[in-house]
């Protein structure tokens, strides 16, 4: 019998979003890990629209997309199924405060100086992520 679990491929989209040179994170509700706001891409959706629809949804903030950051993958397991999940992120630049219809997936919201942002992340590729693109963040921050 084989005793490997079935793998699923899960496509994901969300932000890095700046406000006042600062930086959303969110805790997710389940697992409480933290990270930056990011969810499922809807069949026919692009990635730019699901990003900025779970930016949304999740934090209630609505967001303008600065650019594309590039994306993490990572496995887990969930419900006896591997899970490979593929996140695109992009840098966003908050907007104003919108309705967070989603708002039971996340059990806390903070806004982080880019200083903060490392130490207060979960996953091991969130953080390896964030490092990568630091530079890139603290330009635009620095820049508004």
């Amino acid at each position: 019998m084989d005793k490997r679990l079935p793998l699923e491929r899960i496509f994901s989209a969300g932000g890095i979003v700046i406000k006042d040179e600062k930086i959303l994170v969110t805790q997710h509700s389940g697992h409480l890990g933290w990270s930056f706001p990011k969810g499922q891409i809807e069949k026919g959706e692009k990635n730019q629209e699901a990003a900025l629809r779970e930016v949304g949804e999740e934090a209630g903030v609505v967001a303008e997309i600065l650019e594309k950051l590039g994306q993490t993958q990572y496995f887990y397991v969930q419900d006896g199924k591997k899970v490979f999940k593929t996140v695109i992120w992009f840098l966003m630049k908050y907007e104003s405060e919108g309705e967070a219809k989603t708002a039971w997936e996340v059990s806390g919201k903070k806004w982080l100086a880019l200083d903060e942002v490392e130490g207060q992340l979960t996953f091991k590729s969130d953080k390896e992520f964030w490092k990568e693109n630091l530079d890139k963040i603290q330009k635009v921050t620095s820049n508004r």
